[in-house]
């Protein structure tokens, strides 16, 4: 671990909340960490990472592969461009990328909390104002709490279910008391989206059409024009209320923010080269080396830039829906494992210079330790042994195979767990379980990535060699929506983004109570009270040695569950560029992230590279 990321990660661990006078939060703050203090002090006049003197202009154009009919990202219905609500919206307080556990003051000047987190006080800013120039008011705080929290996605759900009352307790103060110890609700509190009560009235929120009604917020961008399908333009807006708070200044520079969206790789990728876009991320190692050699690269119109993070790996692969129950059985789930070649795809697919994903929490201090659990970590998980999938305790680790297209003795693994789980290759050829029924599941991918499809084909060579019945269906973006909305699918491409500051998402992404609910990111439909306990102890940790080791107990649990065939991981960001895009030389902890590109860039002309 760099001394960069000890510092910025658990600066002040070792001061809990609960030992701080309640002296010392007995007045209004200009920020908030989970544990002991923000790193920047209250006069703080920029984040570290931005370029305060940047100049305002310019436009960034993105491709992007995929569809959108809605642009309301505050309700289940509709497919958004995901970007939009980091541009747009704003919460009463902000992430920054350097602490993964603080927060700063947004649309709220101050924060106050008690010792116990049992309750949150915002004070609103009086200059912050919506895109129309009408003041956030406590009013459309509370209602925007309510509307989200009872008809919004079902992500803001979990949070208002722990909320046991919201009042104003002054013409700019609002009070959240809660139902439940947890120590992250304070923060949770800060990060939920203000919108406008008046543009509601008479409106079936939750059932709007998100083209004909676009939220109004008080964000730096609004939706300028767009083509439902085919682009949106978020134009910055000149009057926009924060552009000197310091929380955002030296950001939000471009005039002009556009995604246009194509069918497919290919197309997007080409769409860059002609110059009809002007950044793109790449995902592919081989092919960053091998095919920027088109004419905006070579003379440099076009720049490479390698943007390194310390975040956690997250978990890219393909995900097994434990609802169908073909894959309820873990062994089944192990032989799913065993025949996915990783050493050959990954040299067919990248050269073999990508590092695999080797848990949920991989590349961070938050990942599972090779070998039997001990410590703190293995308390927790004794907790729950009679519910831990085999490995959690004794140590787990993902197959290796021998780098040959065969990979003879992982298919003989695979096999032999097939068996014991009642499943075996009859006569024809064909994977049967004793009632004769065929091993036979569909593969559902969205349109448009290439990559994803190319694994996969070679993965459903494997699975063929085993006597498997695979159907591989890809399907537009709506259509996909639809299904995983409805977890209509055996096994489906899947990213999981984790953070450095874990909390109630992990009750979303897989905890019991999500399992079922419609759009929900429970993909793999596990139920288990042992995660379920882990979140609960990650939750109510009083001490950043009892949190680091809930979370590594969760991913012991959650990768050793066998519930995702990982990929690669992707610990450096690729993006080429027009040259005139350019970022701060100080980069953040979490690098590329939401928060960090468009938001810190700005256009220079006739820049030097």
């Amino acid at each position: 671990m760099t001394t960069h990321l000890k510092r910025t990660l658990w600066q002040g661990a070792s001061v809990l909340v609960l030992t701080l006078g309640a002296a010392a939060w007995a007045e209004p703050r200009h920020g908030i960490a989970m544990y002991g203090e923000p790193a920047l002090p209250p006069d703080f006049t920029h984040l570290p990472y931005v370029n305060p003197d940047a100049p305002r202009g310019g436009r960034v154009v993105s491709a992007e592969v995929g569809t959108f009919d809605s642009l309301n990202p505050y309700i289940l219905k509709g497919t958004v461009p995901w970007q939009l609500t980091f541009l747009v919206t704003e919460s009463m307080m902000g992430r920054t990328l350097d602490e993964p556990f603080t927060l700063y003051g947004l649309l709220a000047e101050s924060v106050e909390t008690p010792p116990d987190r049992s309750w949150v006080e915002f004070t609103l800013r009086p200059e912050a104002r919506f895109s129309n120039g009408d003041p956030v008011t406590i009013e459309d705080v509370i209602w925007s709490y309510e509307t989200l929290g009872t008809q919004g996605h079902p992500r803001y759900q979990t949070f208002w279910s722990k909320v046991d009352s919201i009042e104003a307790v002054g013409d700019r103060t609002v009070r959240i008391t809660f139902n439940t110890e947890d120590r992250e609700l304070a923060m949770l509190a800060g990060l939920r989206p203000i919108l406008q009560k008046s543009q509601w009235e008479g409106v079936d929120f939750a059932n709007s059409d998100g083209l004909s009604i676009i939220p109004v917020t008080s964000g730096p961008y609004v939706v300028d024009r767009f083509e439902a399908g085919r682009y949106v333009v978020l134009r910055r807006d000149p009057d926009y209320w924060g552009a000197d708070i310091p929380f955002r200044r030296g950001t939000m520079n471009l005039d002009e923010v556009r995604y246009d969206f194509f069918g497919d790789e290919t197309a997007a990728f080409e769409a860059f080269k002609v110059g009809e876009t002007n950044i793109v991320r790449e995902t592919n190692p081989a092919r960053w080396e091998t095919e920027y050699t088109f004419p905006r690269a070579q003379n440099g119109e076009i720049v490479k830039s390698e943007i390194p993070h310390q975040r956690p790996s997250g978990m890219t692969g393909l995900v097994m829906n434990t609802r169908n129950p073909i894959f309820a059985d873990w062994r089944v789930r192990d032989a799913m494992m065993h025949a996915f070649n990783f050493e050959f795809i990954n040299e067919a697919m990248t050269g073999g210079d990508q590092p695999r994903i080797t848990s949920f929490y991989s590349n961070s201090p938050l990942a599972m330790t090779e070998g039997p659990a001990e410590g703190r970590v293995r308390e927790l998980l004794l907790q729950w042994e009679d519910d831990l999938p085999p490995g959690a305790l004794e140590g787990y680790a993902l197959p290796v195979g021998d780098g040959t297209e065969r990979n003879r003795a992982n298919i003989q693994t695979a096999l032999a767990r097939l068996g014991e789980a009642g499943w075996t290759v009859g006569p024809d050829g064909v994977l049967r379980n004793e009632a004769g029924e065929p091993f036979a599941f569909e593969i559902l991918l969205e349109n448009g990535s290439s990559e994803v499809a190319s694994i996969t084909d070679m993965y459903v060579q494997a699975l063929r060699r085993l006597g498997m019945q695979v159907t591989v269906s890809s399907v537009d973006s709506a259509q996909y929506k639809e299904r995983t909305d409805a977890y209509d699918f055996d096994m489906t491409y899947y990213r999981r983004a984790v953070s450095l500051s874990p909390g109630n998402e992990q009750v979303l992404y897989w905890g019991s109570a999500s399992a079922d609910e419609p759009g929900g990111r429970n993909l793999m439909g596990v139920r288990s009270e042992a995660i379920d306990g882990l979140i609960d102890a990650m939750l109510t940790a009083e001490s950043n040695d009892d949190f680091v080791a809930a979370v590594q107990a969760m991913d012991r649990v959650l990768t050793a569950g066998r519930y995702v065939v990982p990929f690669y991981q992707w610990n450096v960001a690729r993006i080429a560029h027009a040259r005139e895009l350019r970022y701060p030389e100080t980069l953040p902890l979490m690098g590329d992230w939401p928060g960090w590109q468009p938001d810190v860039w700005w256009w220079e002309e006739n820049a030097a590279q």
